[in-house]
């Protein structure tokens, strides 16, 4: 783990991004967060804690809260913690040129365990390829999965979730309804032009 390929992929003369400092601490309680990024396509970066850094999925079309439906998230870079807190305008020139709003954040909680009752440590399950979290976030709560794909032509990729649980809600489509920043309120455009001329 680490940040190196992050890293490699920006100019932090150019770009606000926090510079990936390995080894930086880990929260008491594990973190995650959604980023809605406006890069070349829209897409939901969802991001969780996992030994120090942040493994990191881009998902095209959010995550749902309705437990039928499966959501693609492909895999990418792990970004440093610190990028949790990231919000602004990447420059257009820059990897991941565009806006990011923190969408949603918060903690969770490891739900995985083995057939004795006992935790399975996150590392672990994502090696494994199937993560199973209970999200403690503002606009998303419950359980989630995220599942590897191991054959056919997705494979590599993972899939988003929901848990069939009280935080289900399958006439709830948070992505079109709840647009604002959980950190500033904010909408997509007014981080770009708030940020965008600096």
């Amino acid at each position: 783990m680490g940040n190196k390929g992050y890293n490699d992929k920006r100019d932090f003369r150019k770009t606000d991004e926090p510079k990936g400092e390995n080894g930086t601490g880990k929260h008491e309680e594990p973190v995650f967060v959604i980023q809605k990024h406006d890069a070349s396509n829209l897409h939901y970066d969802f991001r969780i804690e996992i030994d120090g850094t942040l493994k990191s999925w881009s998902v095209p079309k959010g995550p749902s809260t309705d437990p039928s439906v499966k959501r693609m998230a492909i895999p990418t870079e792990d970004h440093p913690l610190e990028y949790a807190d990231f919000e602004g305008v990447i420059p257009e020139d820059e990897y991941g040129g565009g806006t990011v709003m923190i969408w949603d954040k918060g903690t969770f909680e490891n739900m995985k365990k083995n057939d004795d009752g006992e935790s399975i440590p996150l590392k672990k399950s994502f090696e494994m390829g199937t993560v199973e979290i209970f999200l403690k976030g503002e606009k998303l709560k419950g359980g989630y999965a995220l599942i590897e794909m191991t054959s056919g032509n997705m494979e590599g990729n993972w899939l988003l979730i929901k848990m069939d649980d009280d935080e289900a809600d399958a006439r709830r489509n948070p992505t079109s309804t709840e647009k604002k920043s959980v950190k500033t309120g904010r909408t997509l455009n007014e981080i770009e032009k708030e940020e965008g001329d600096e």
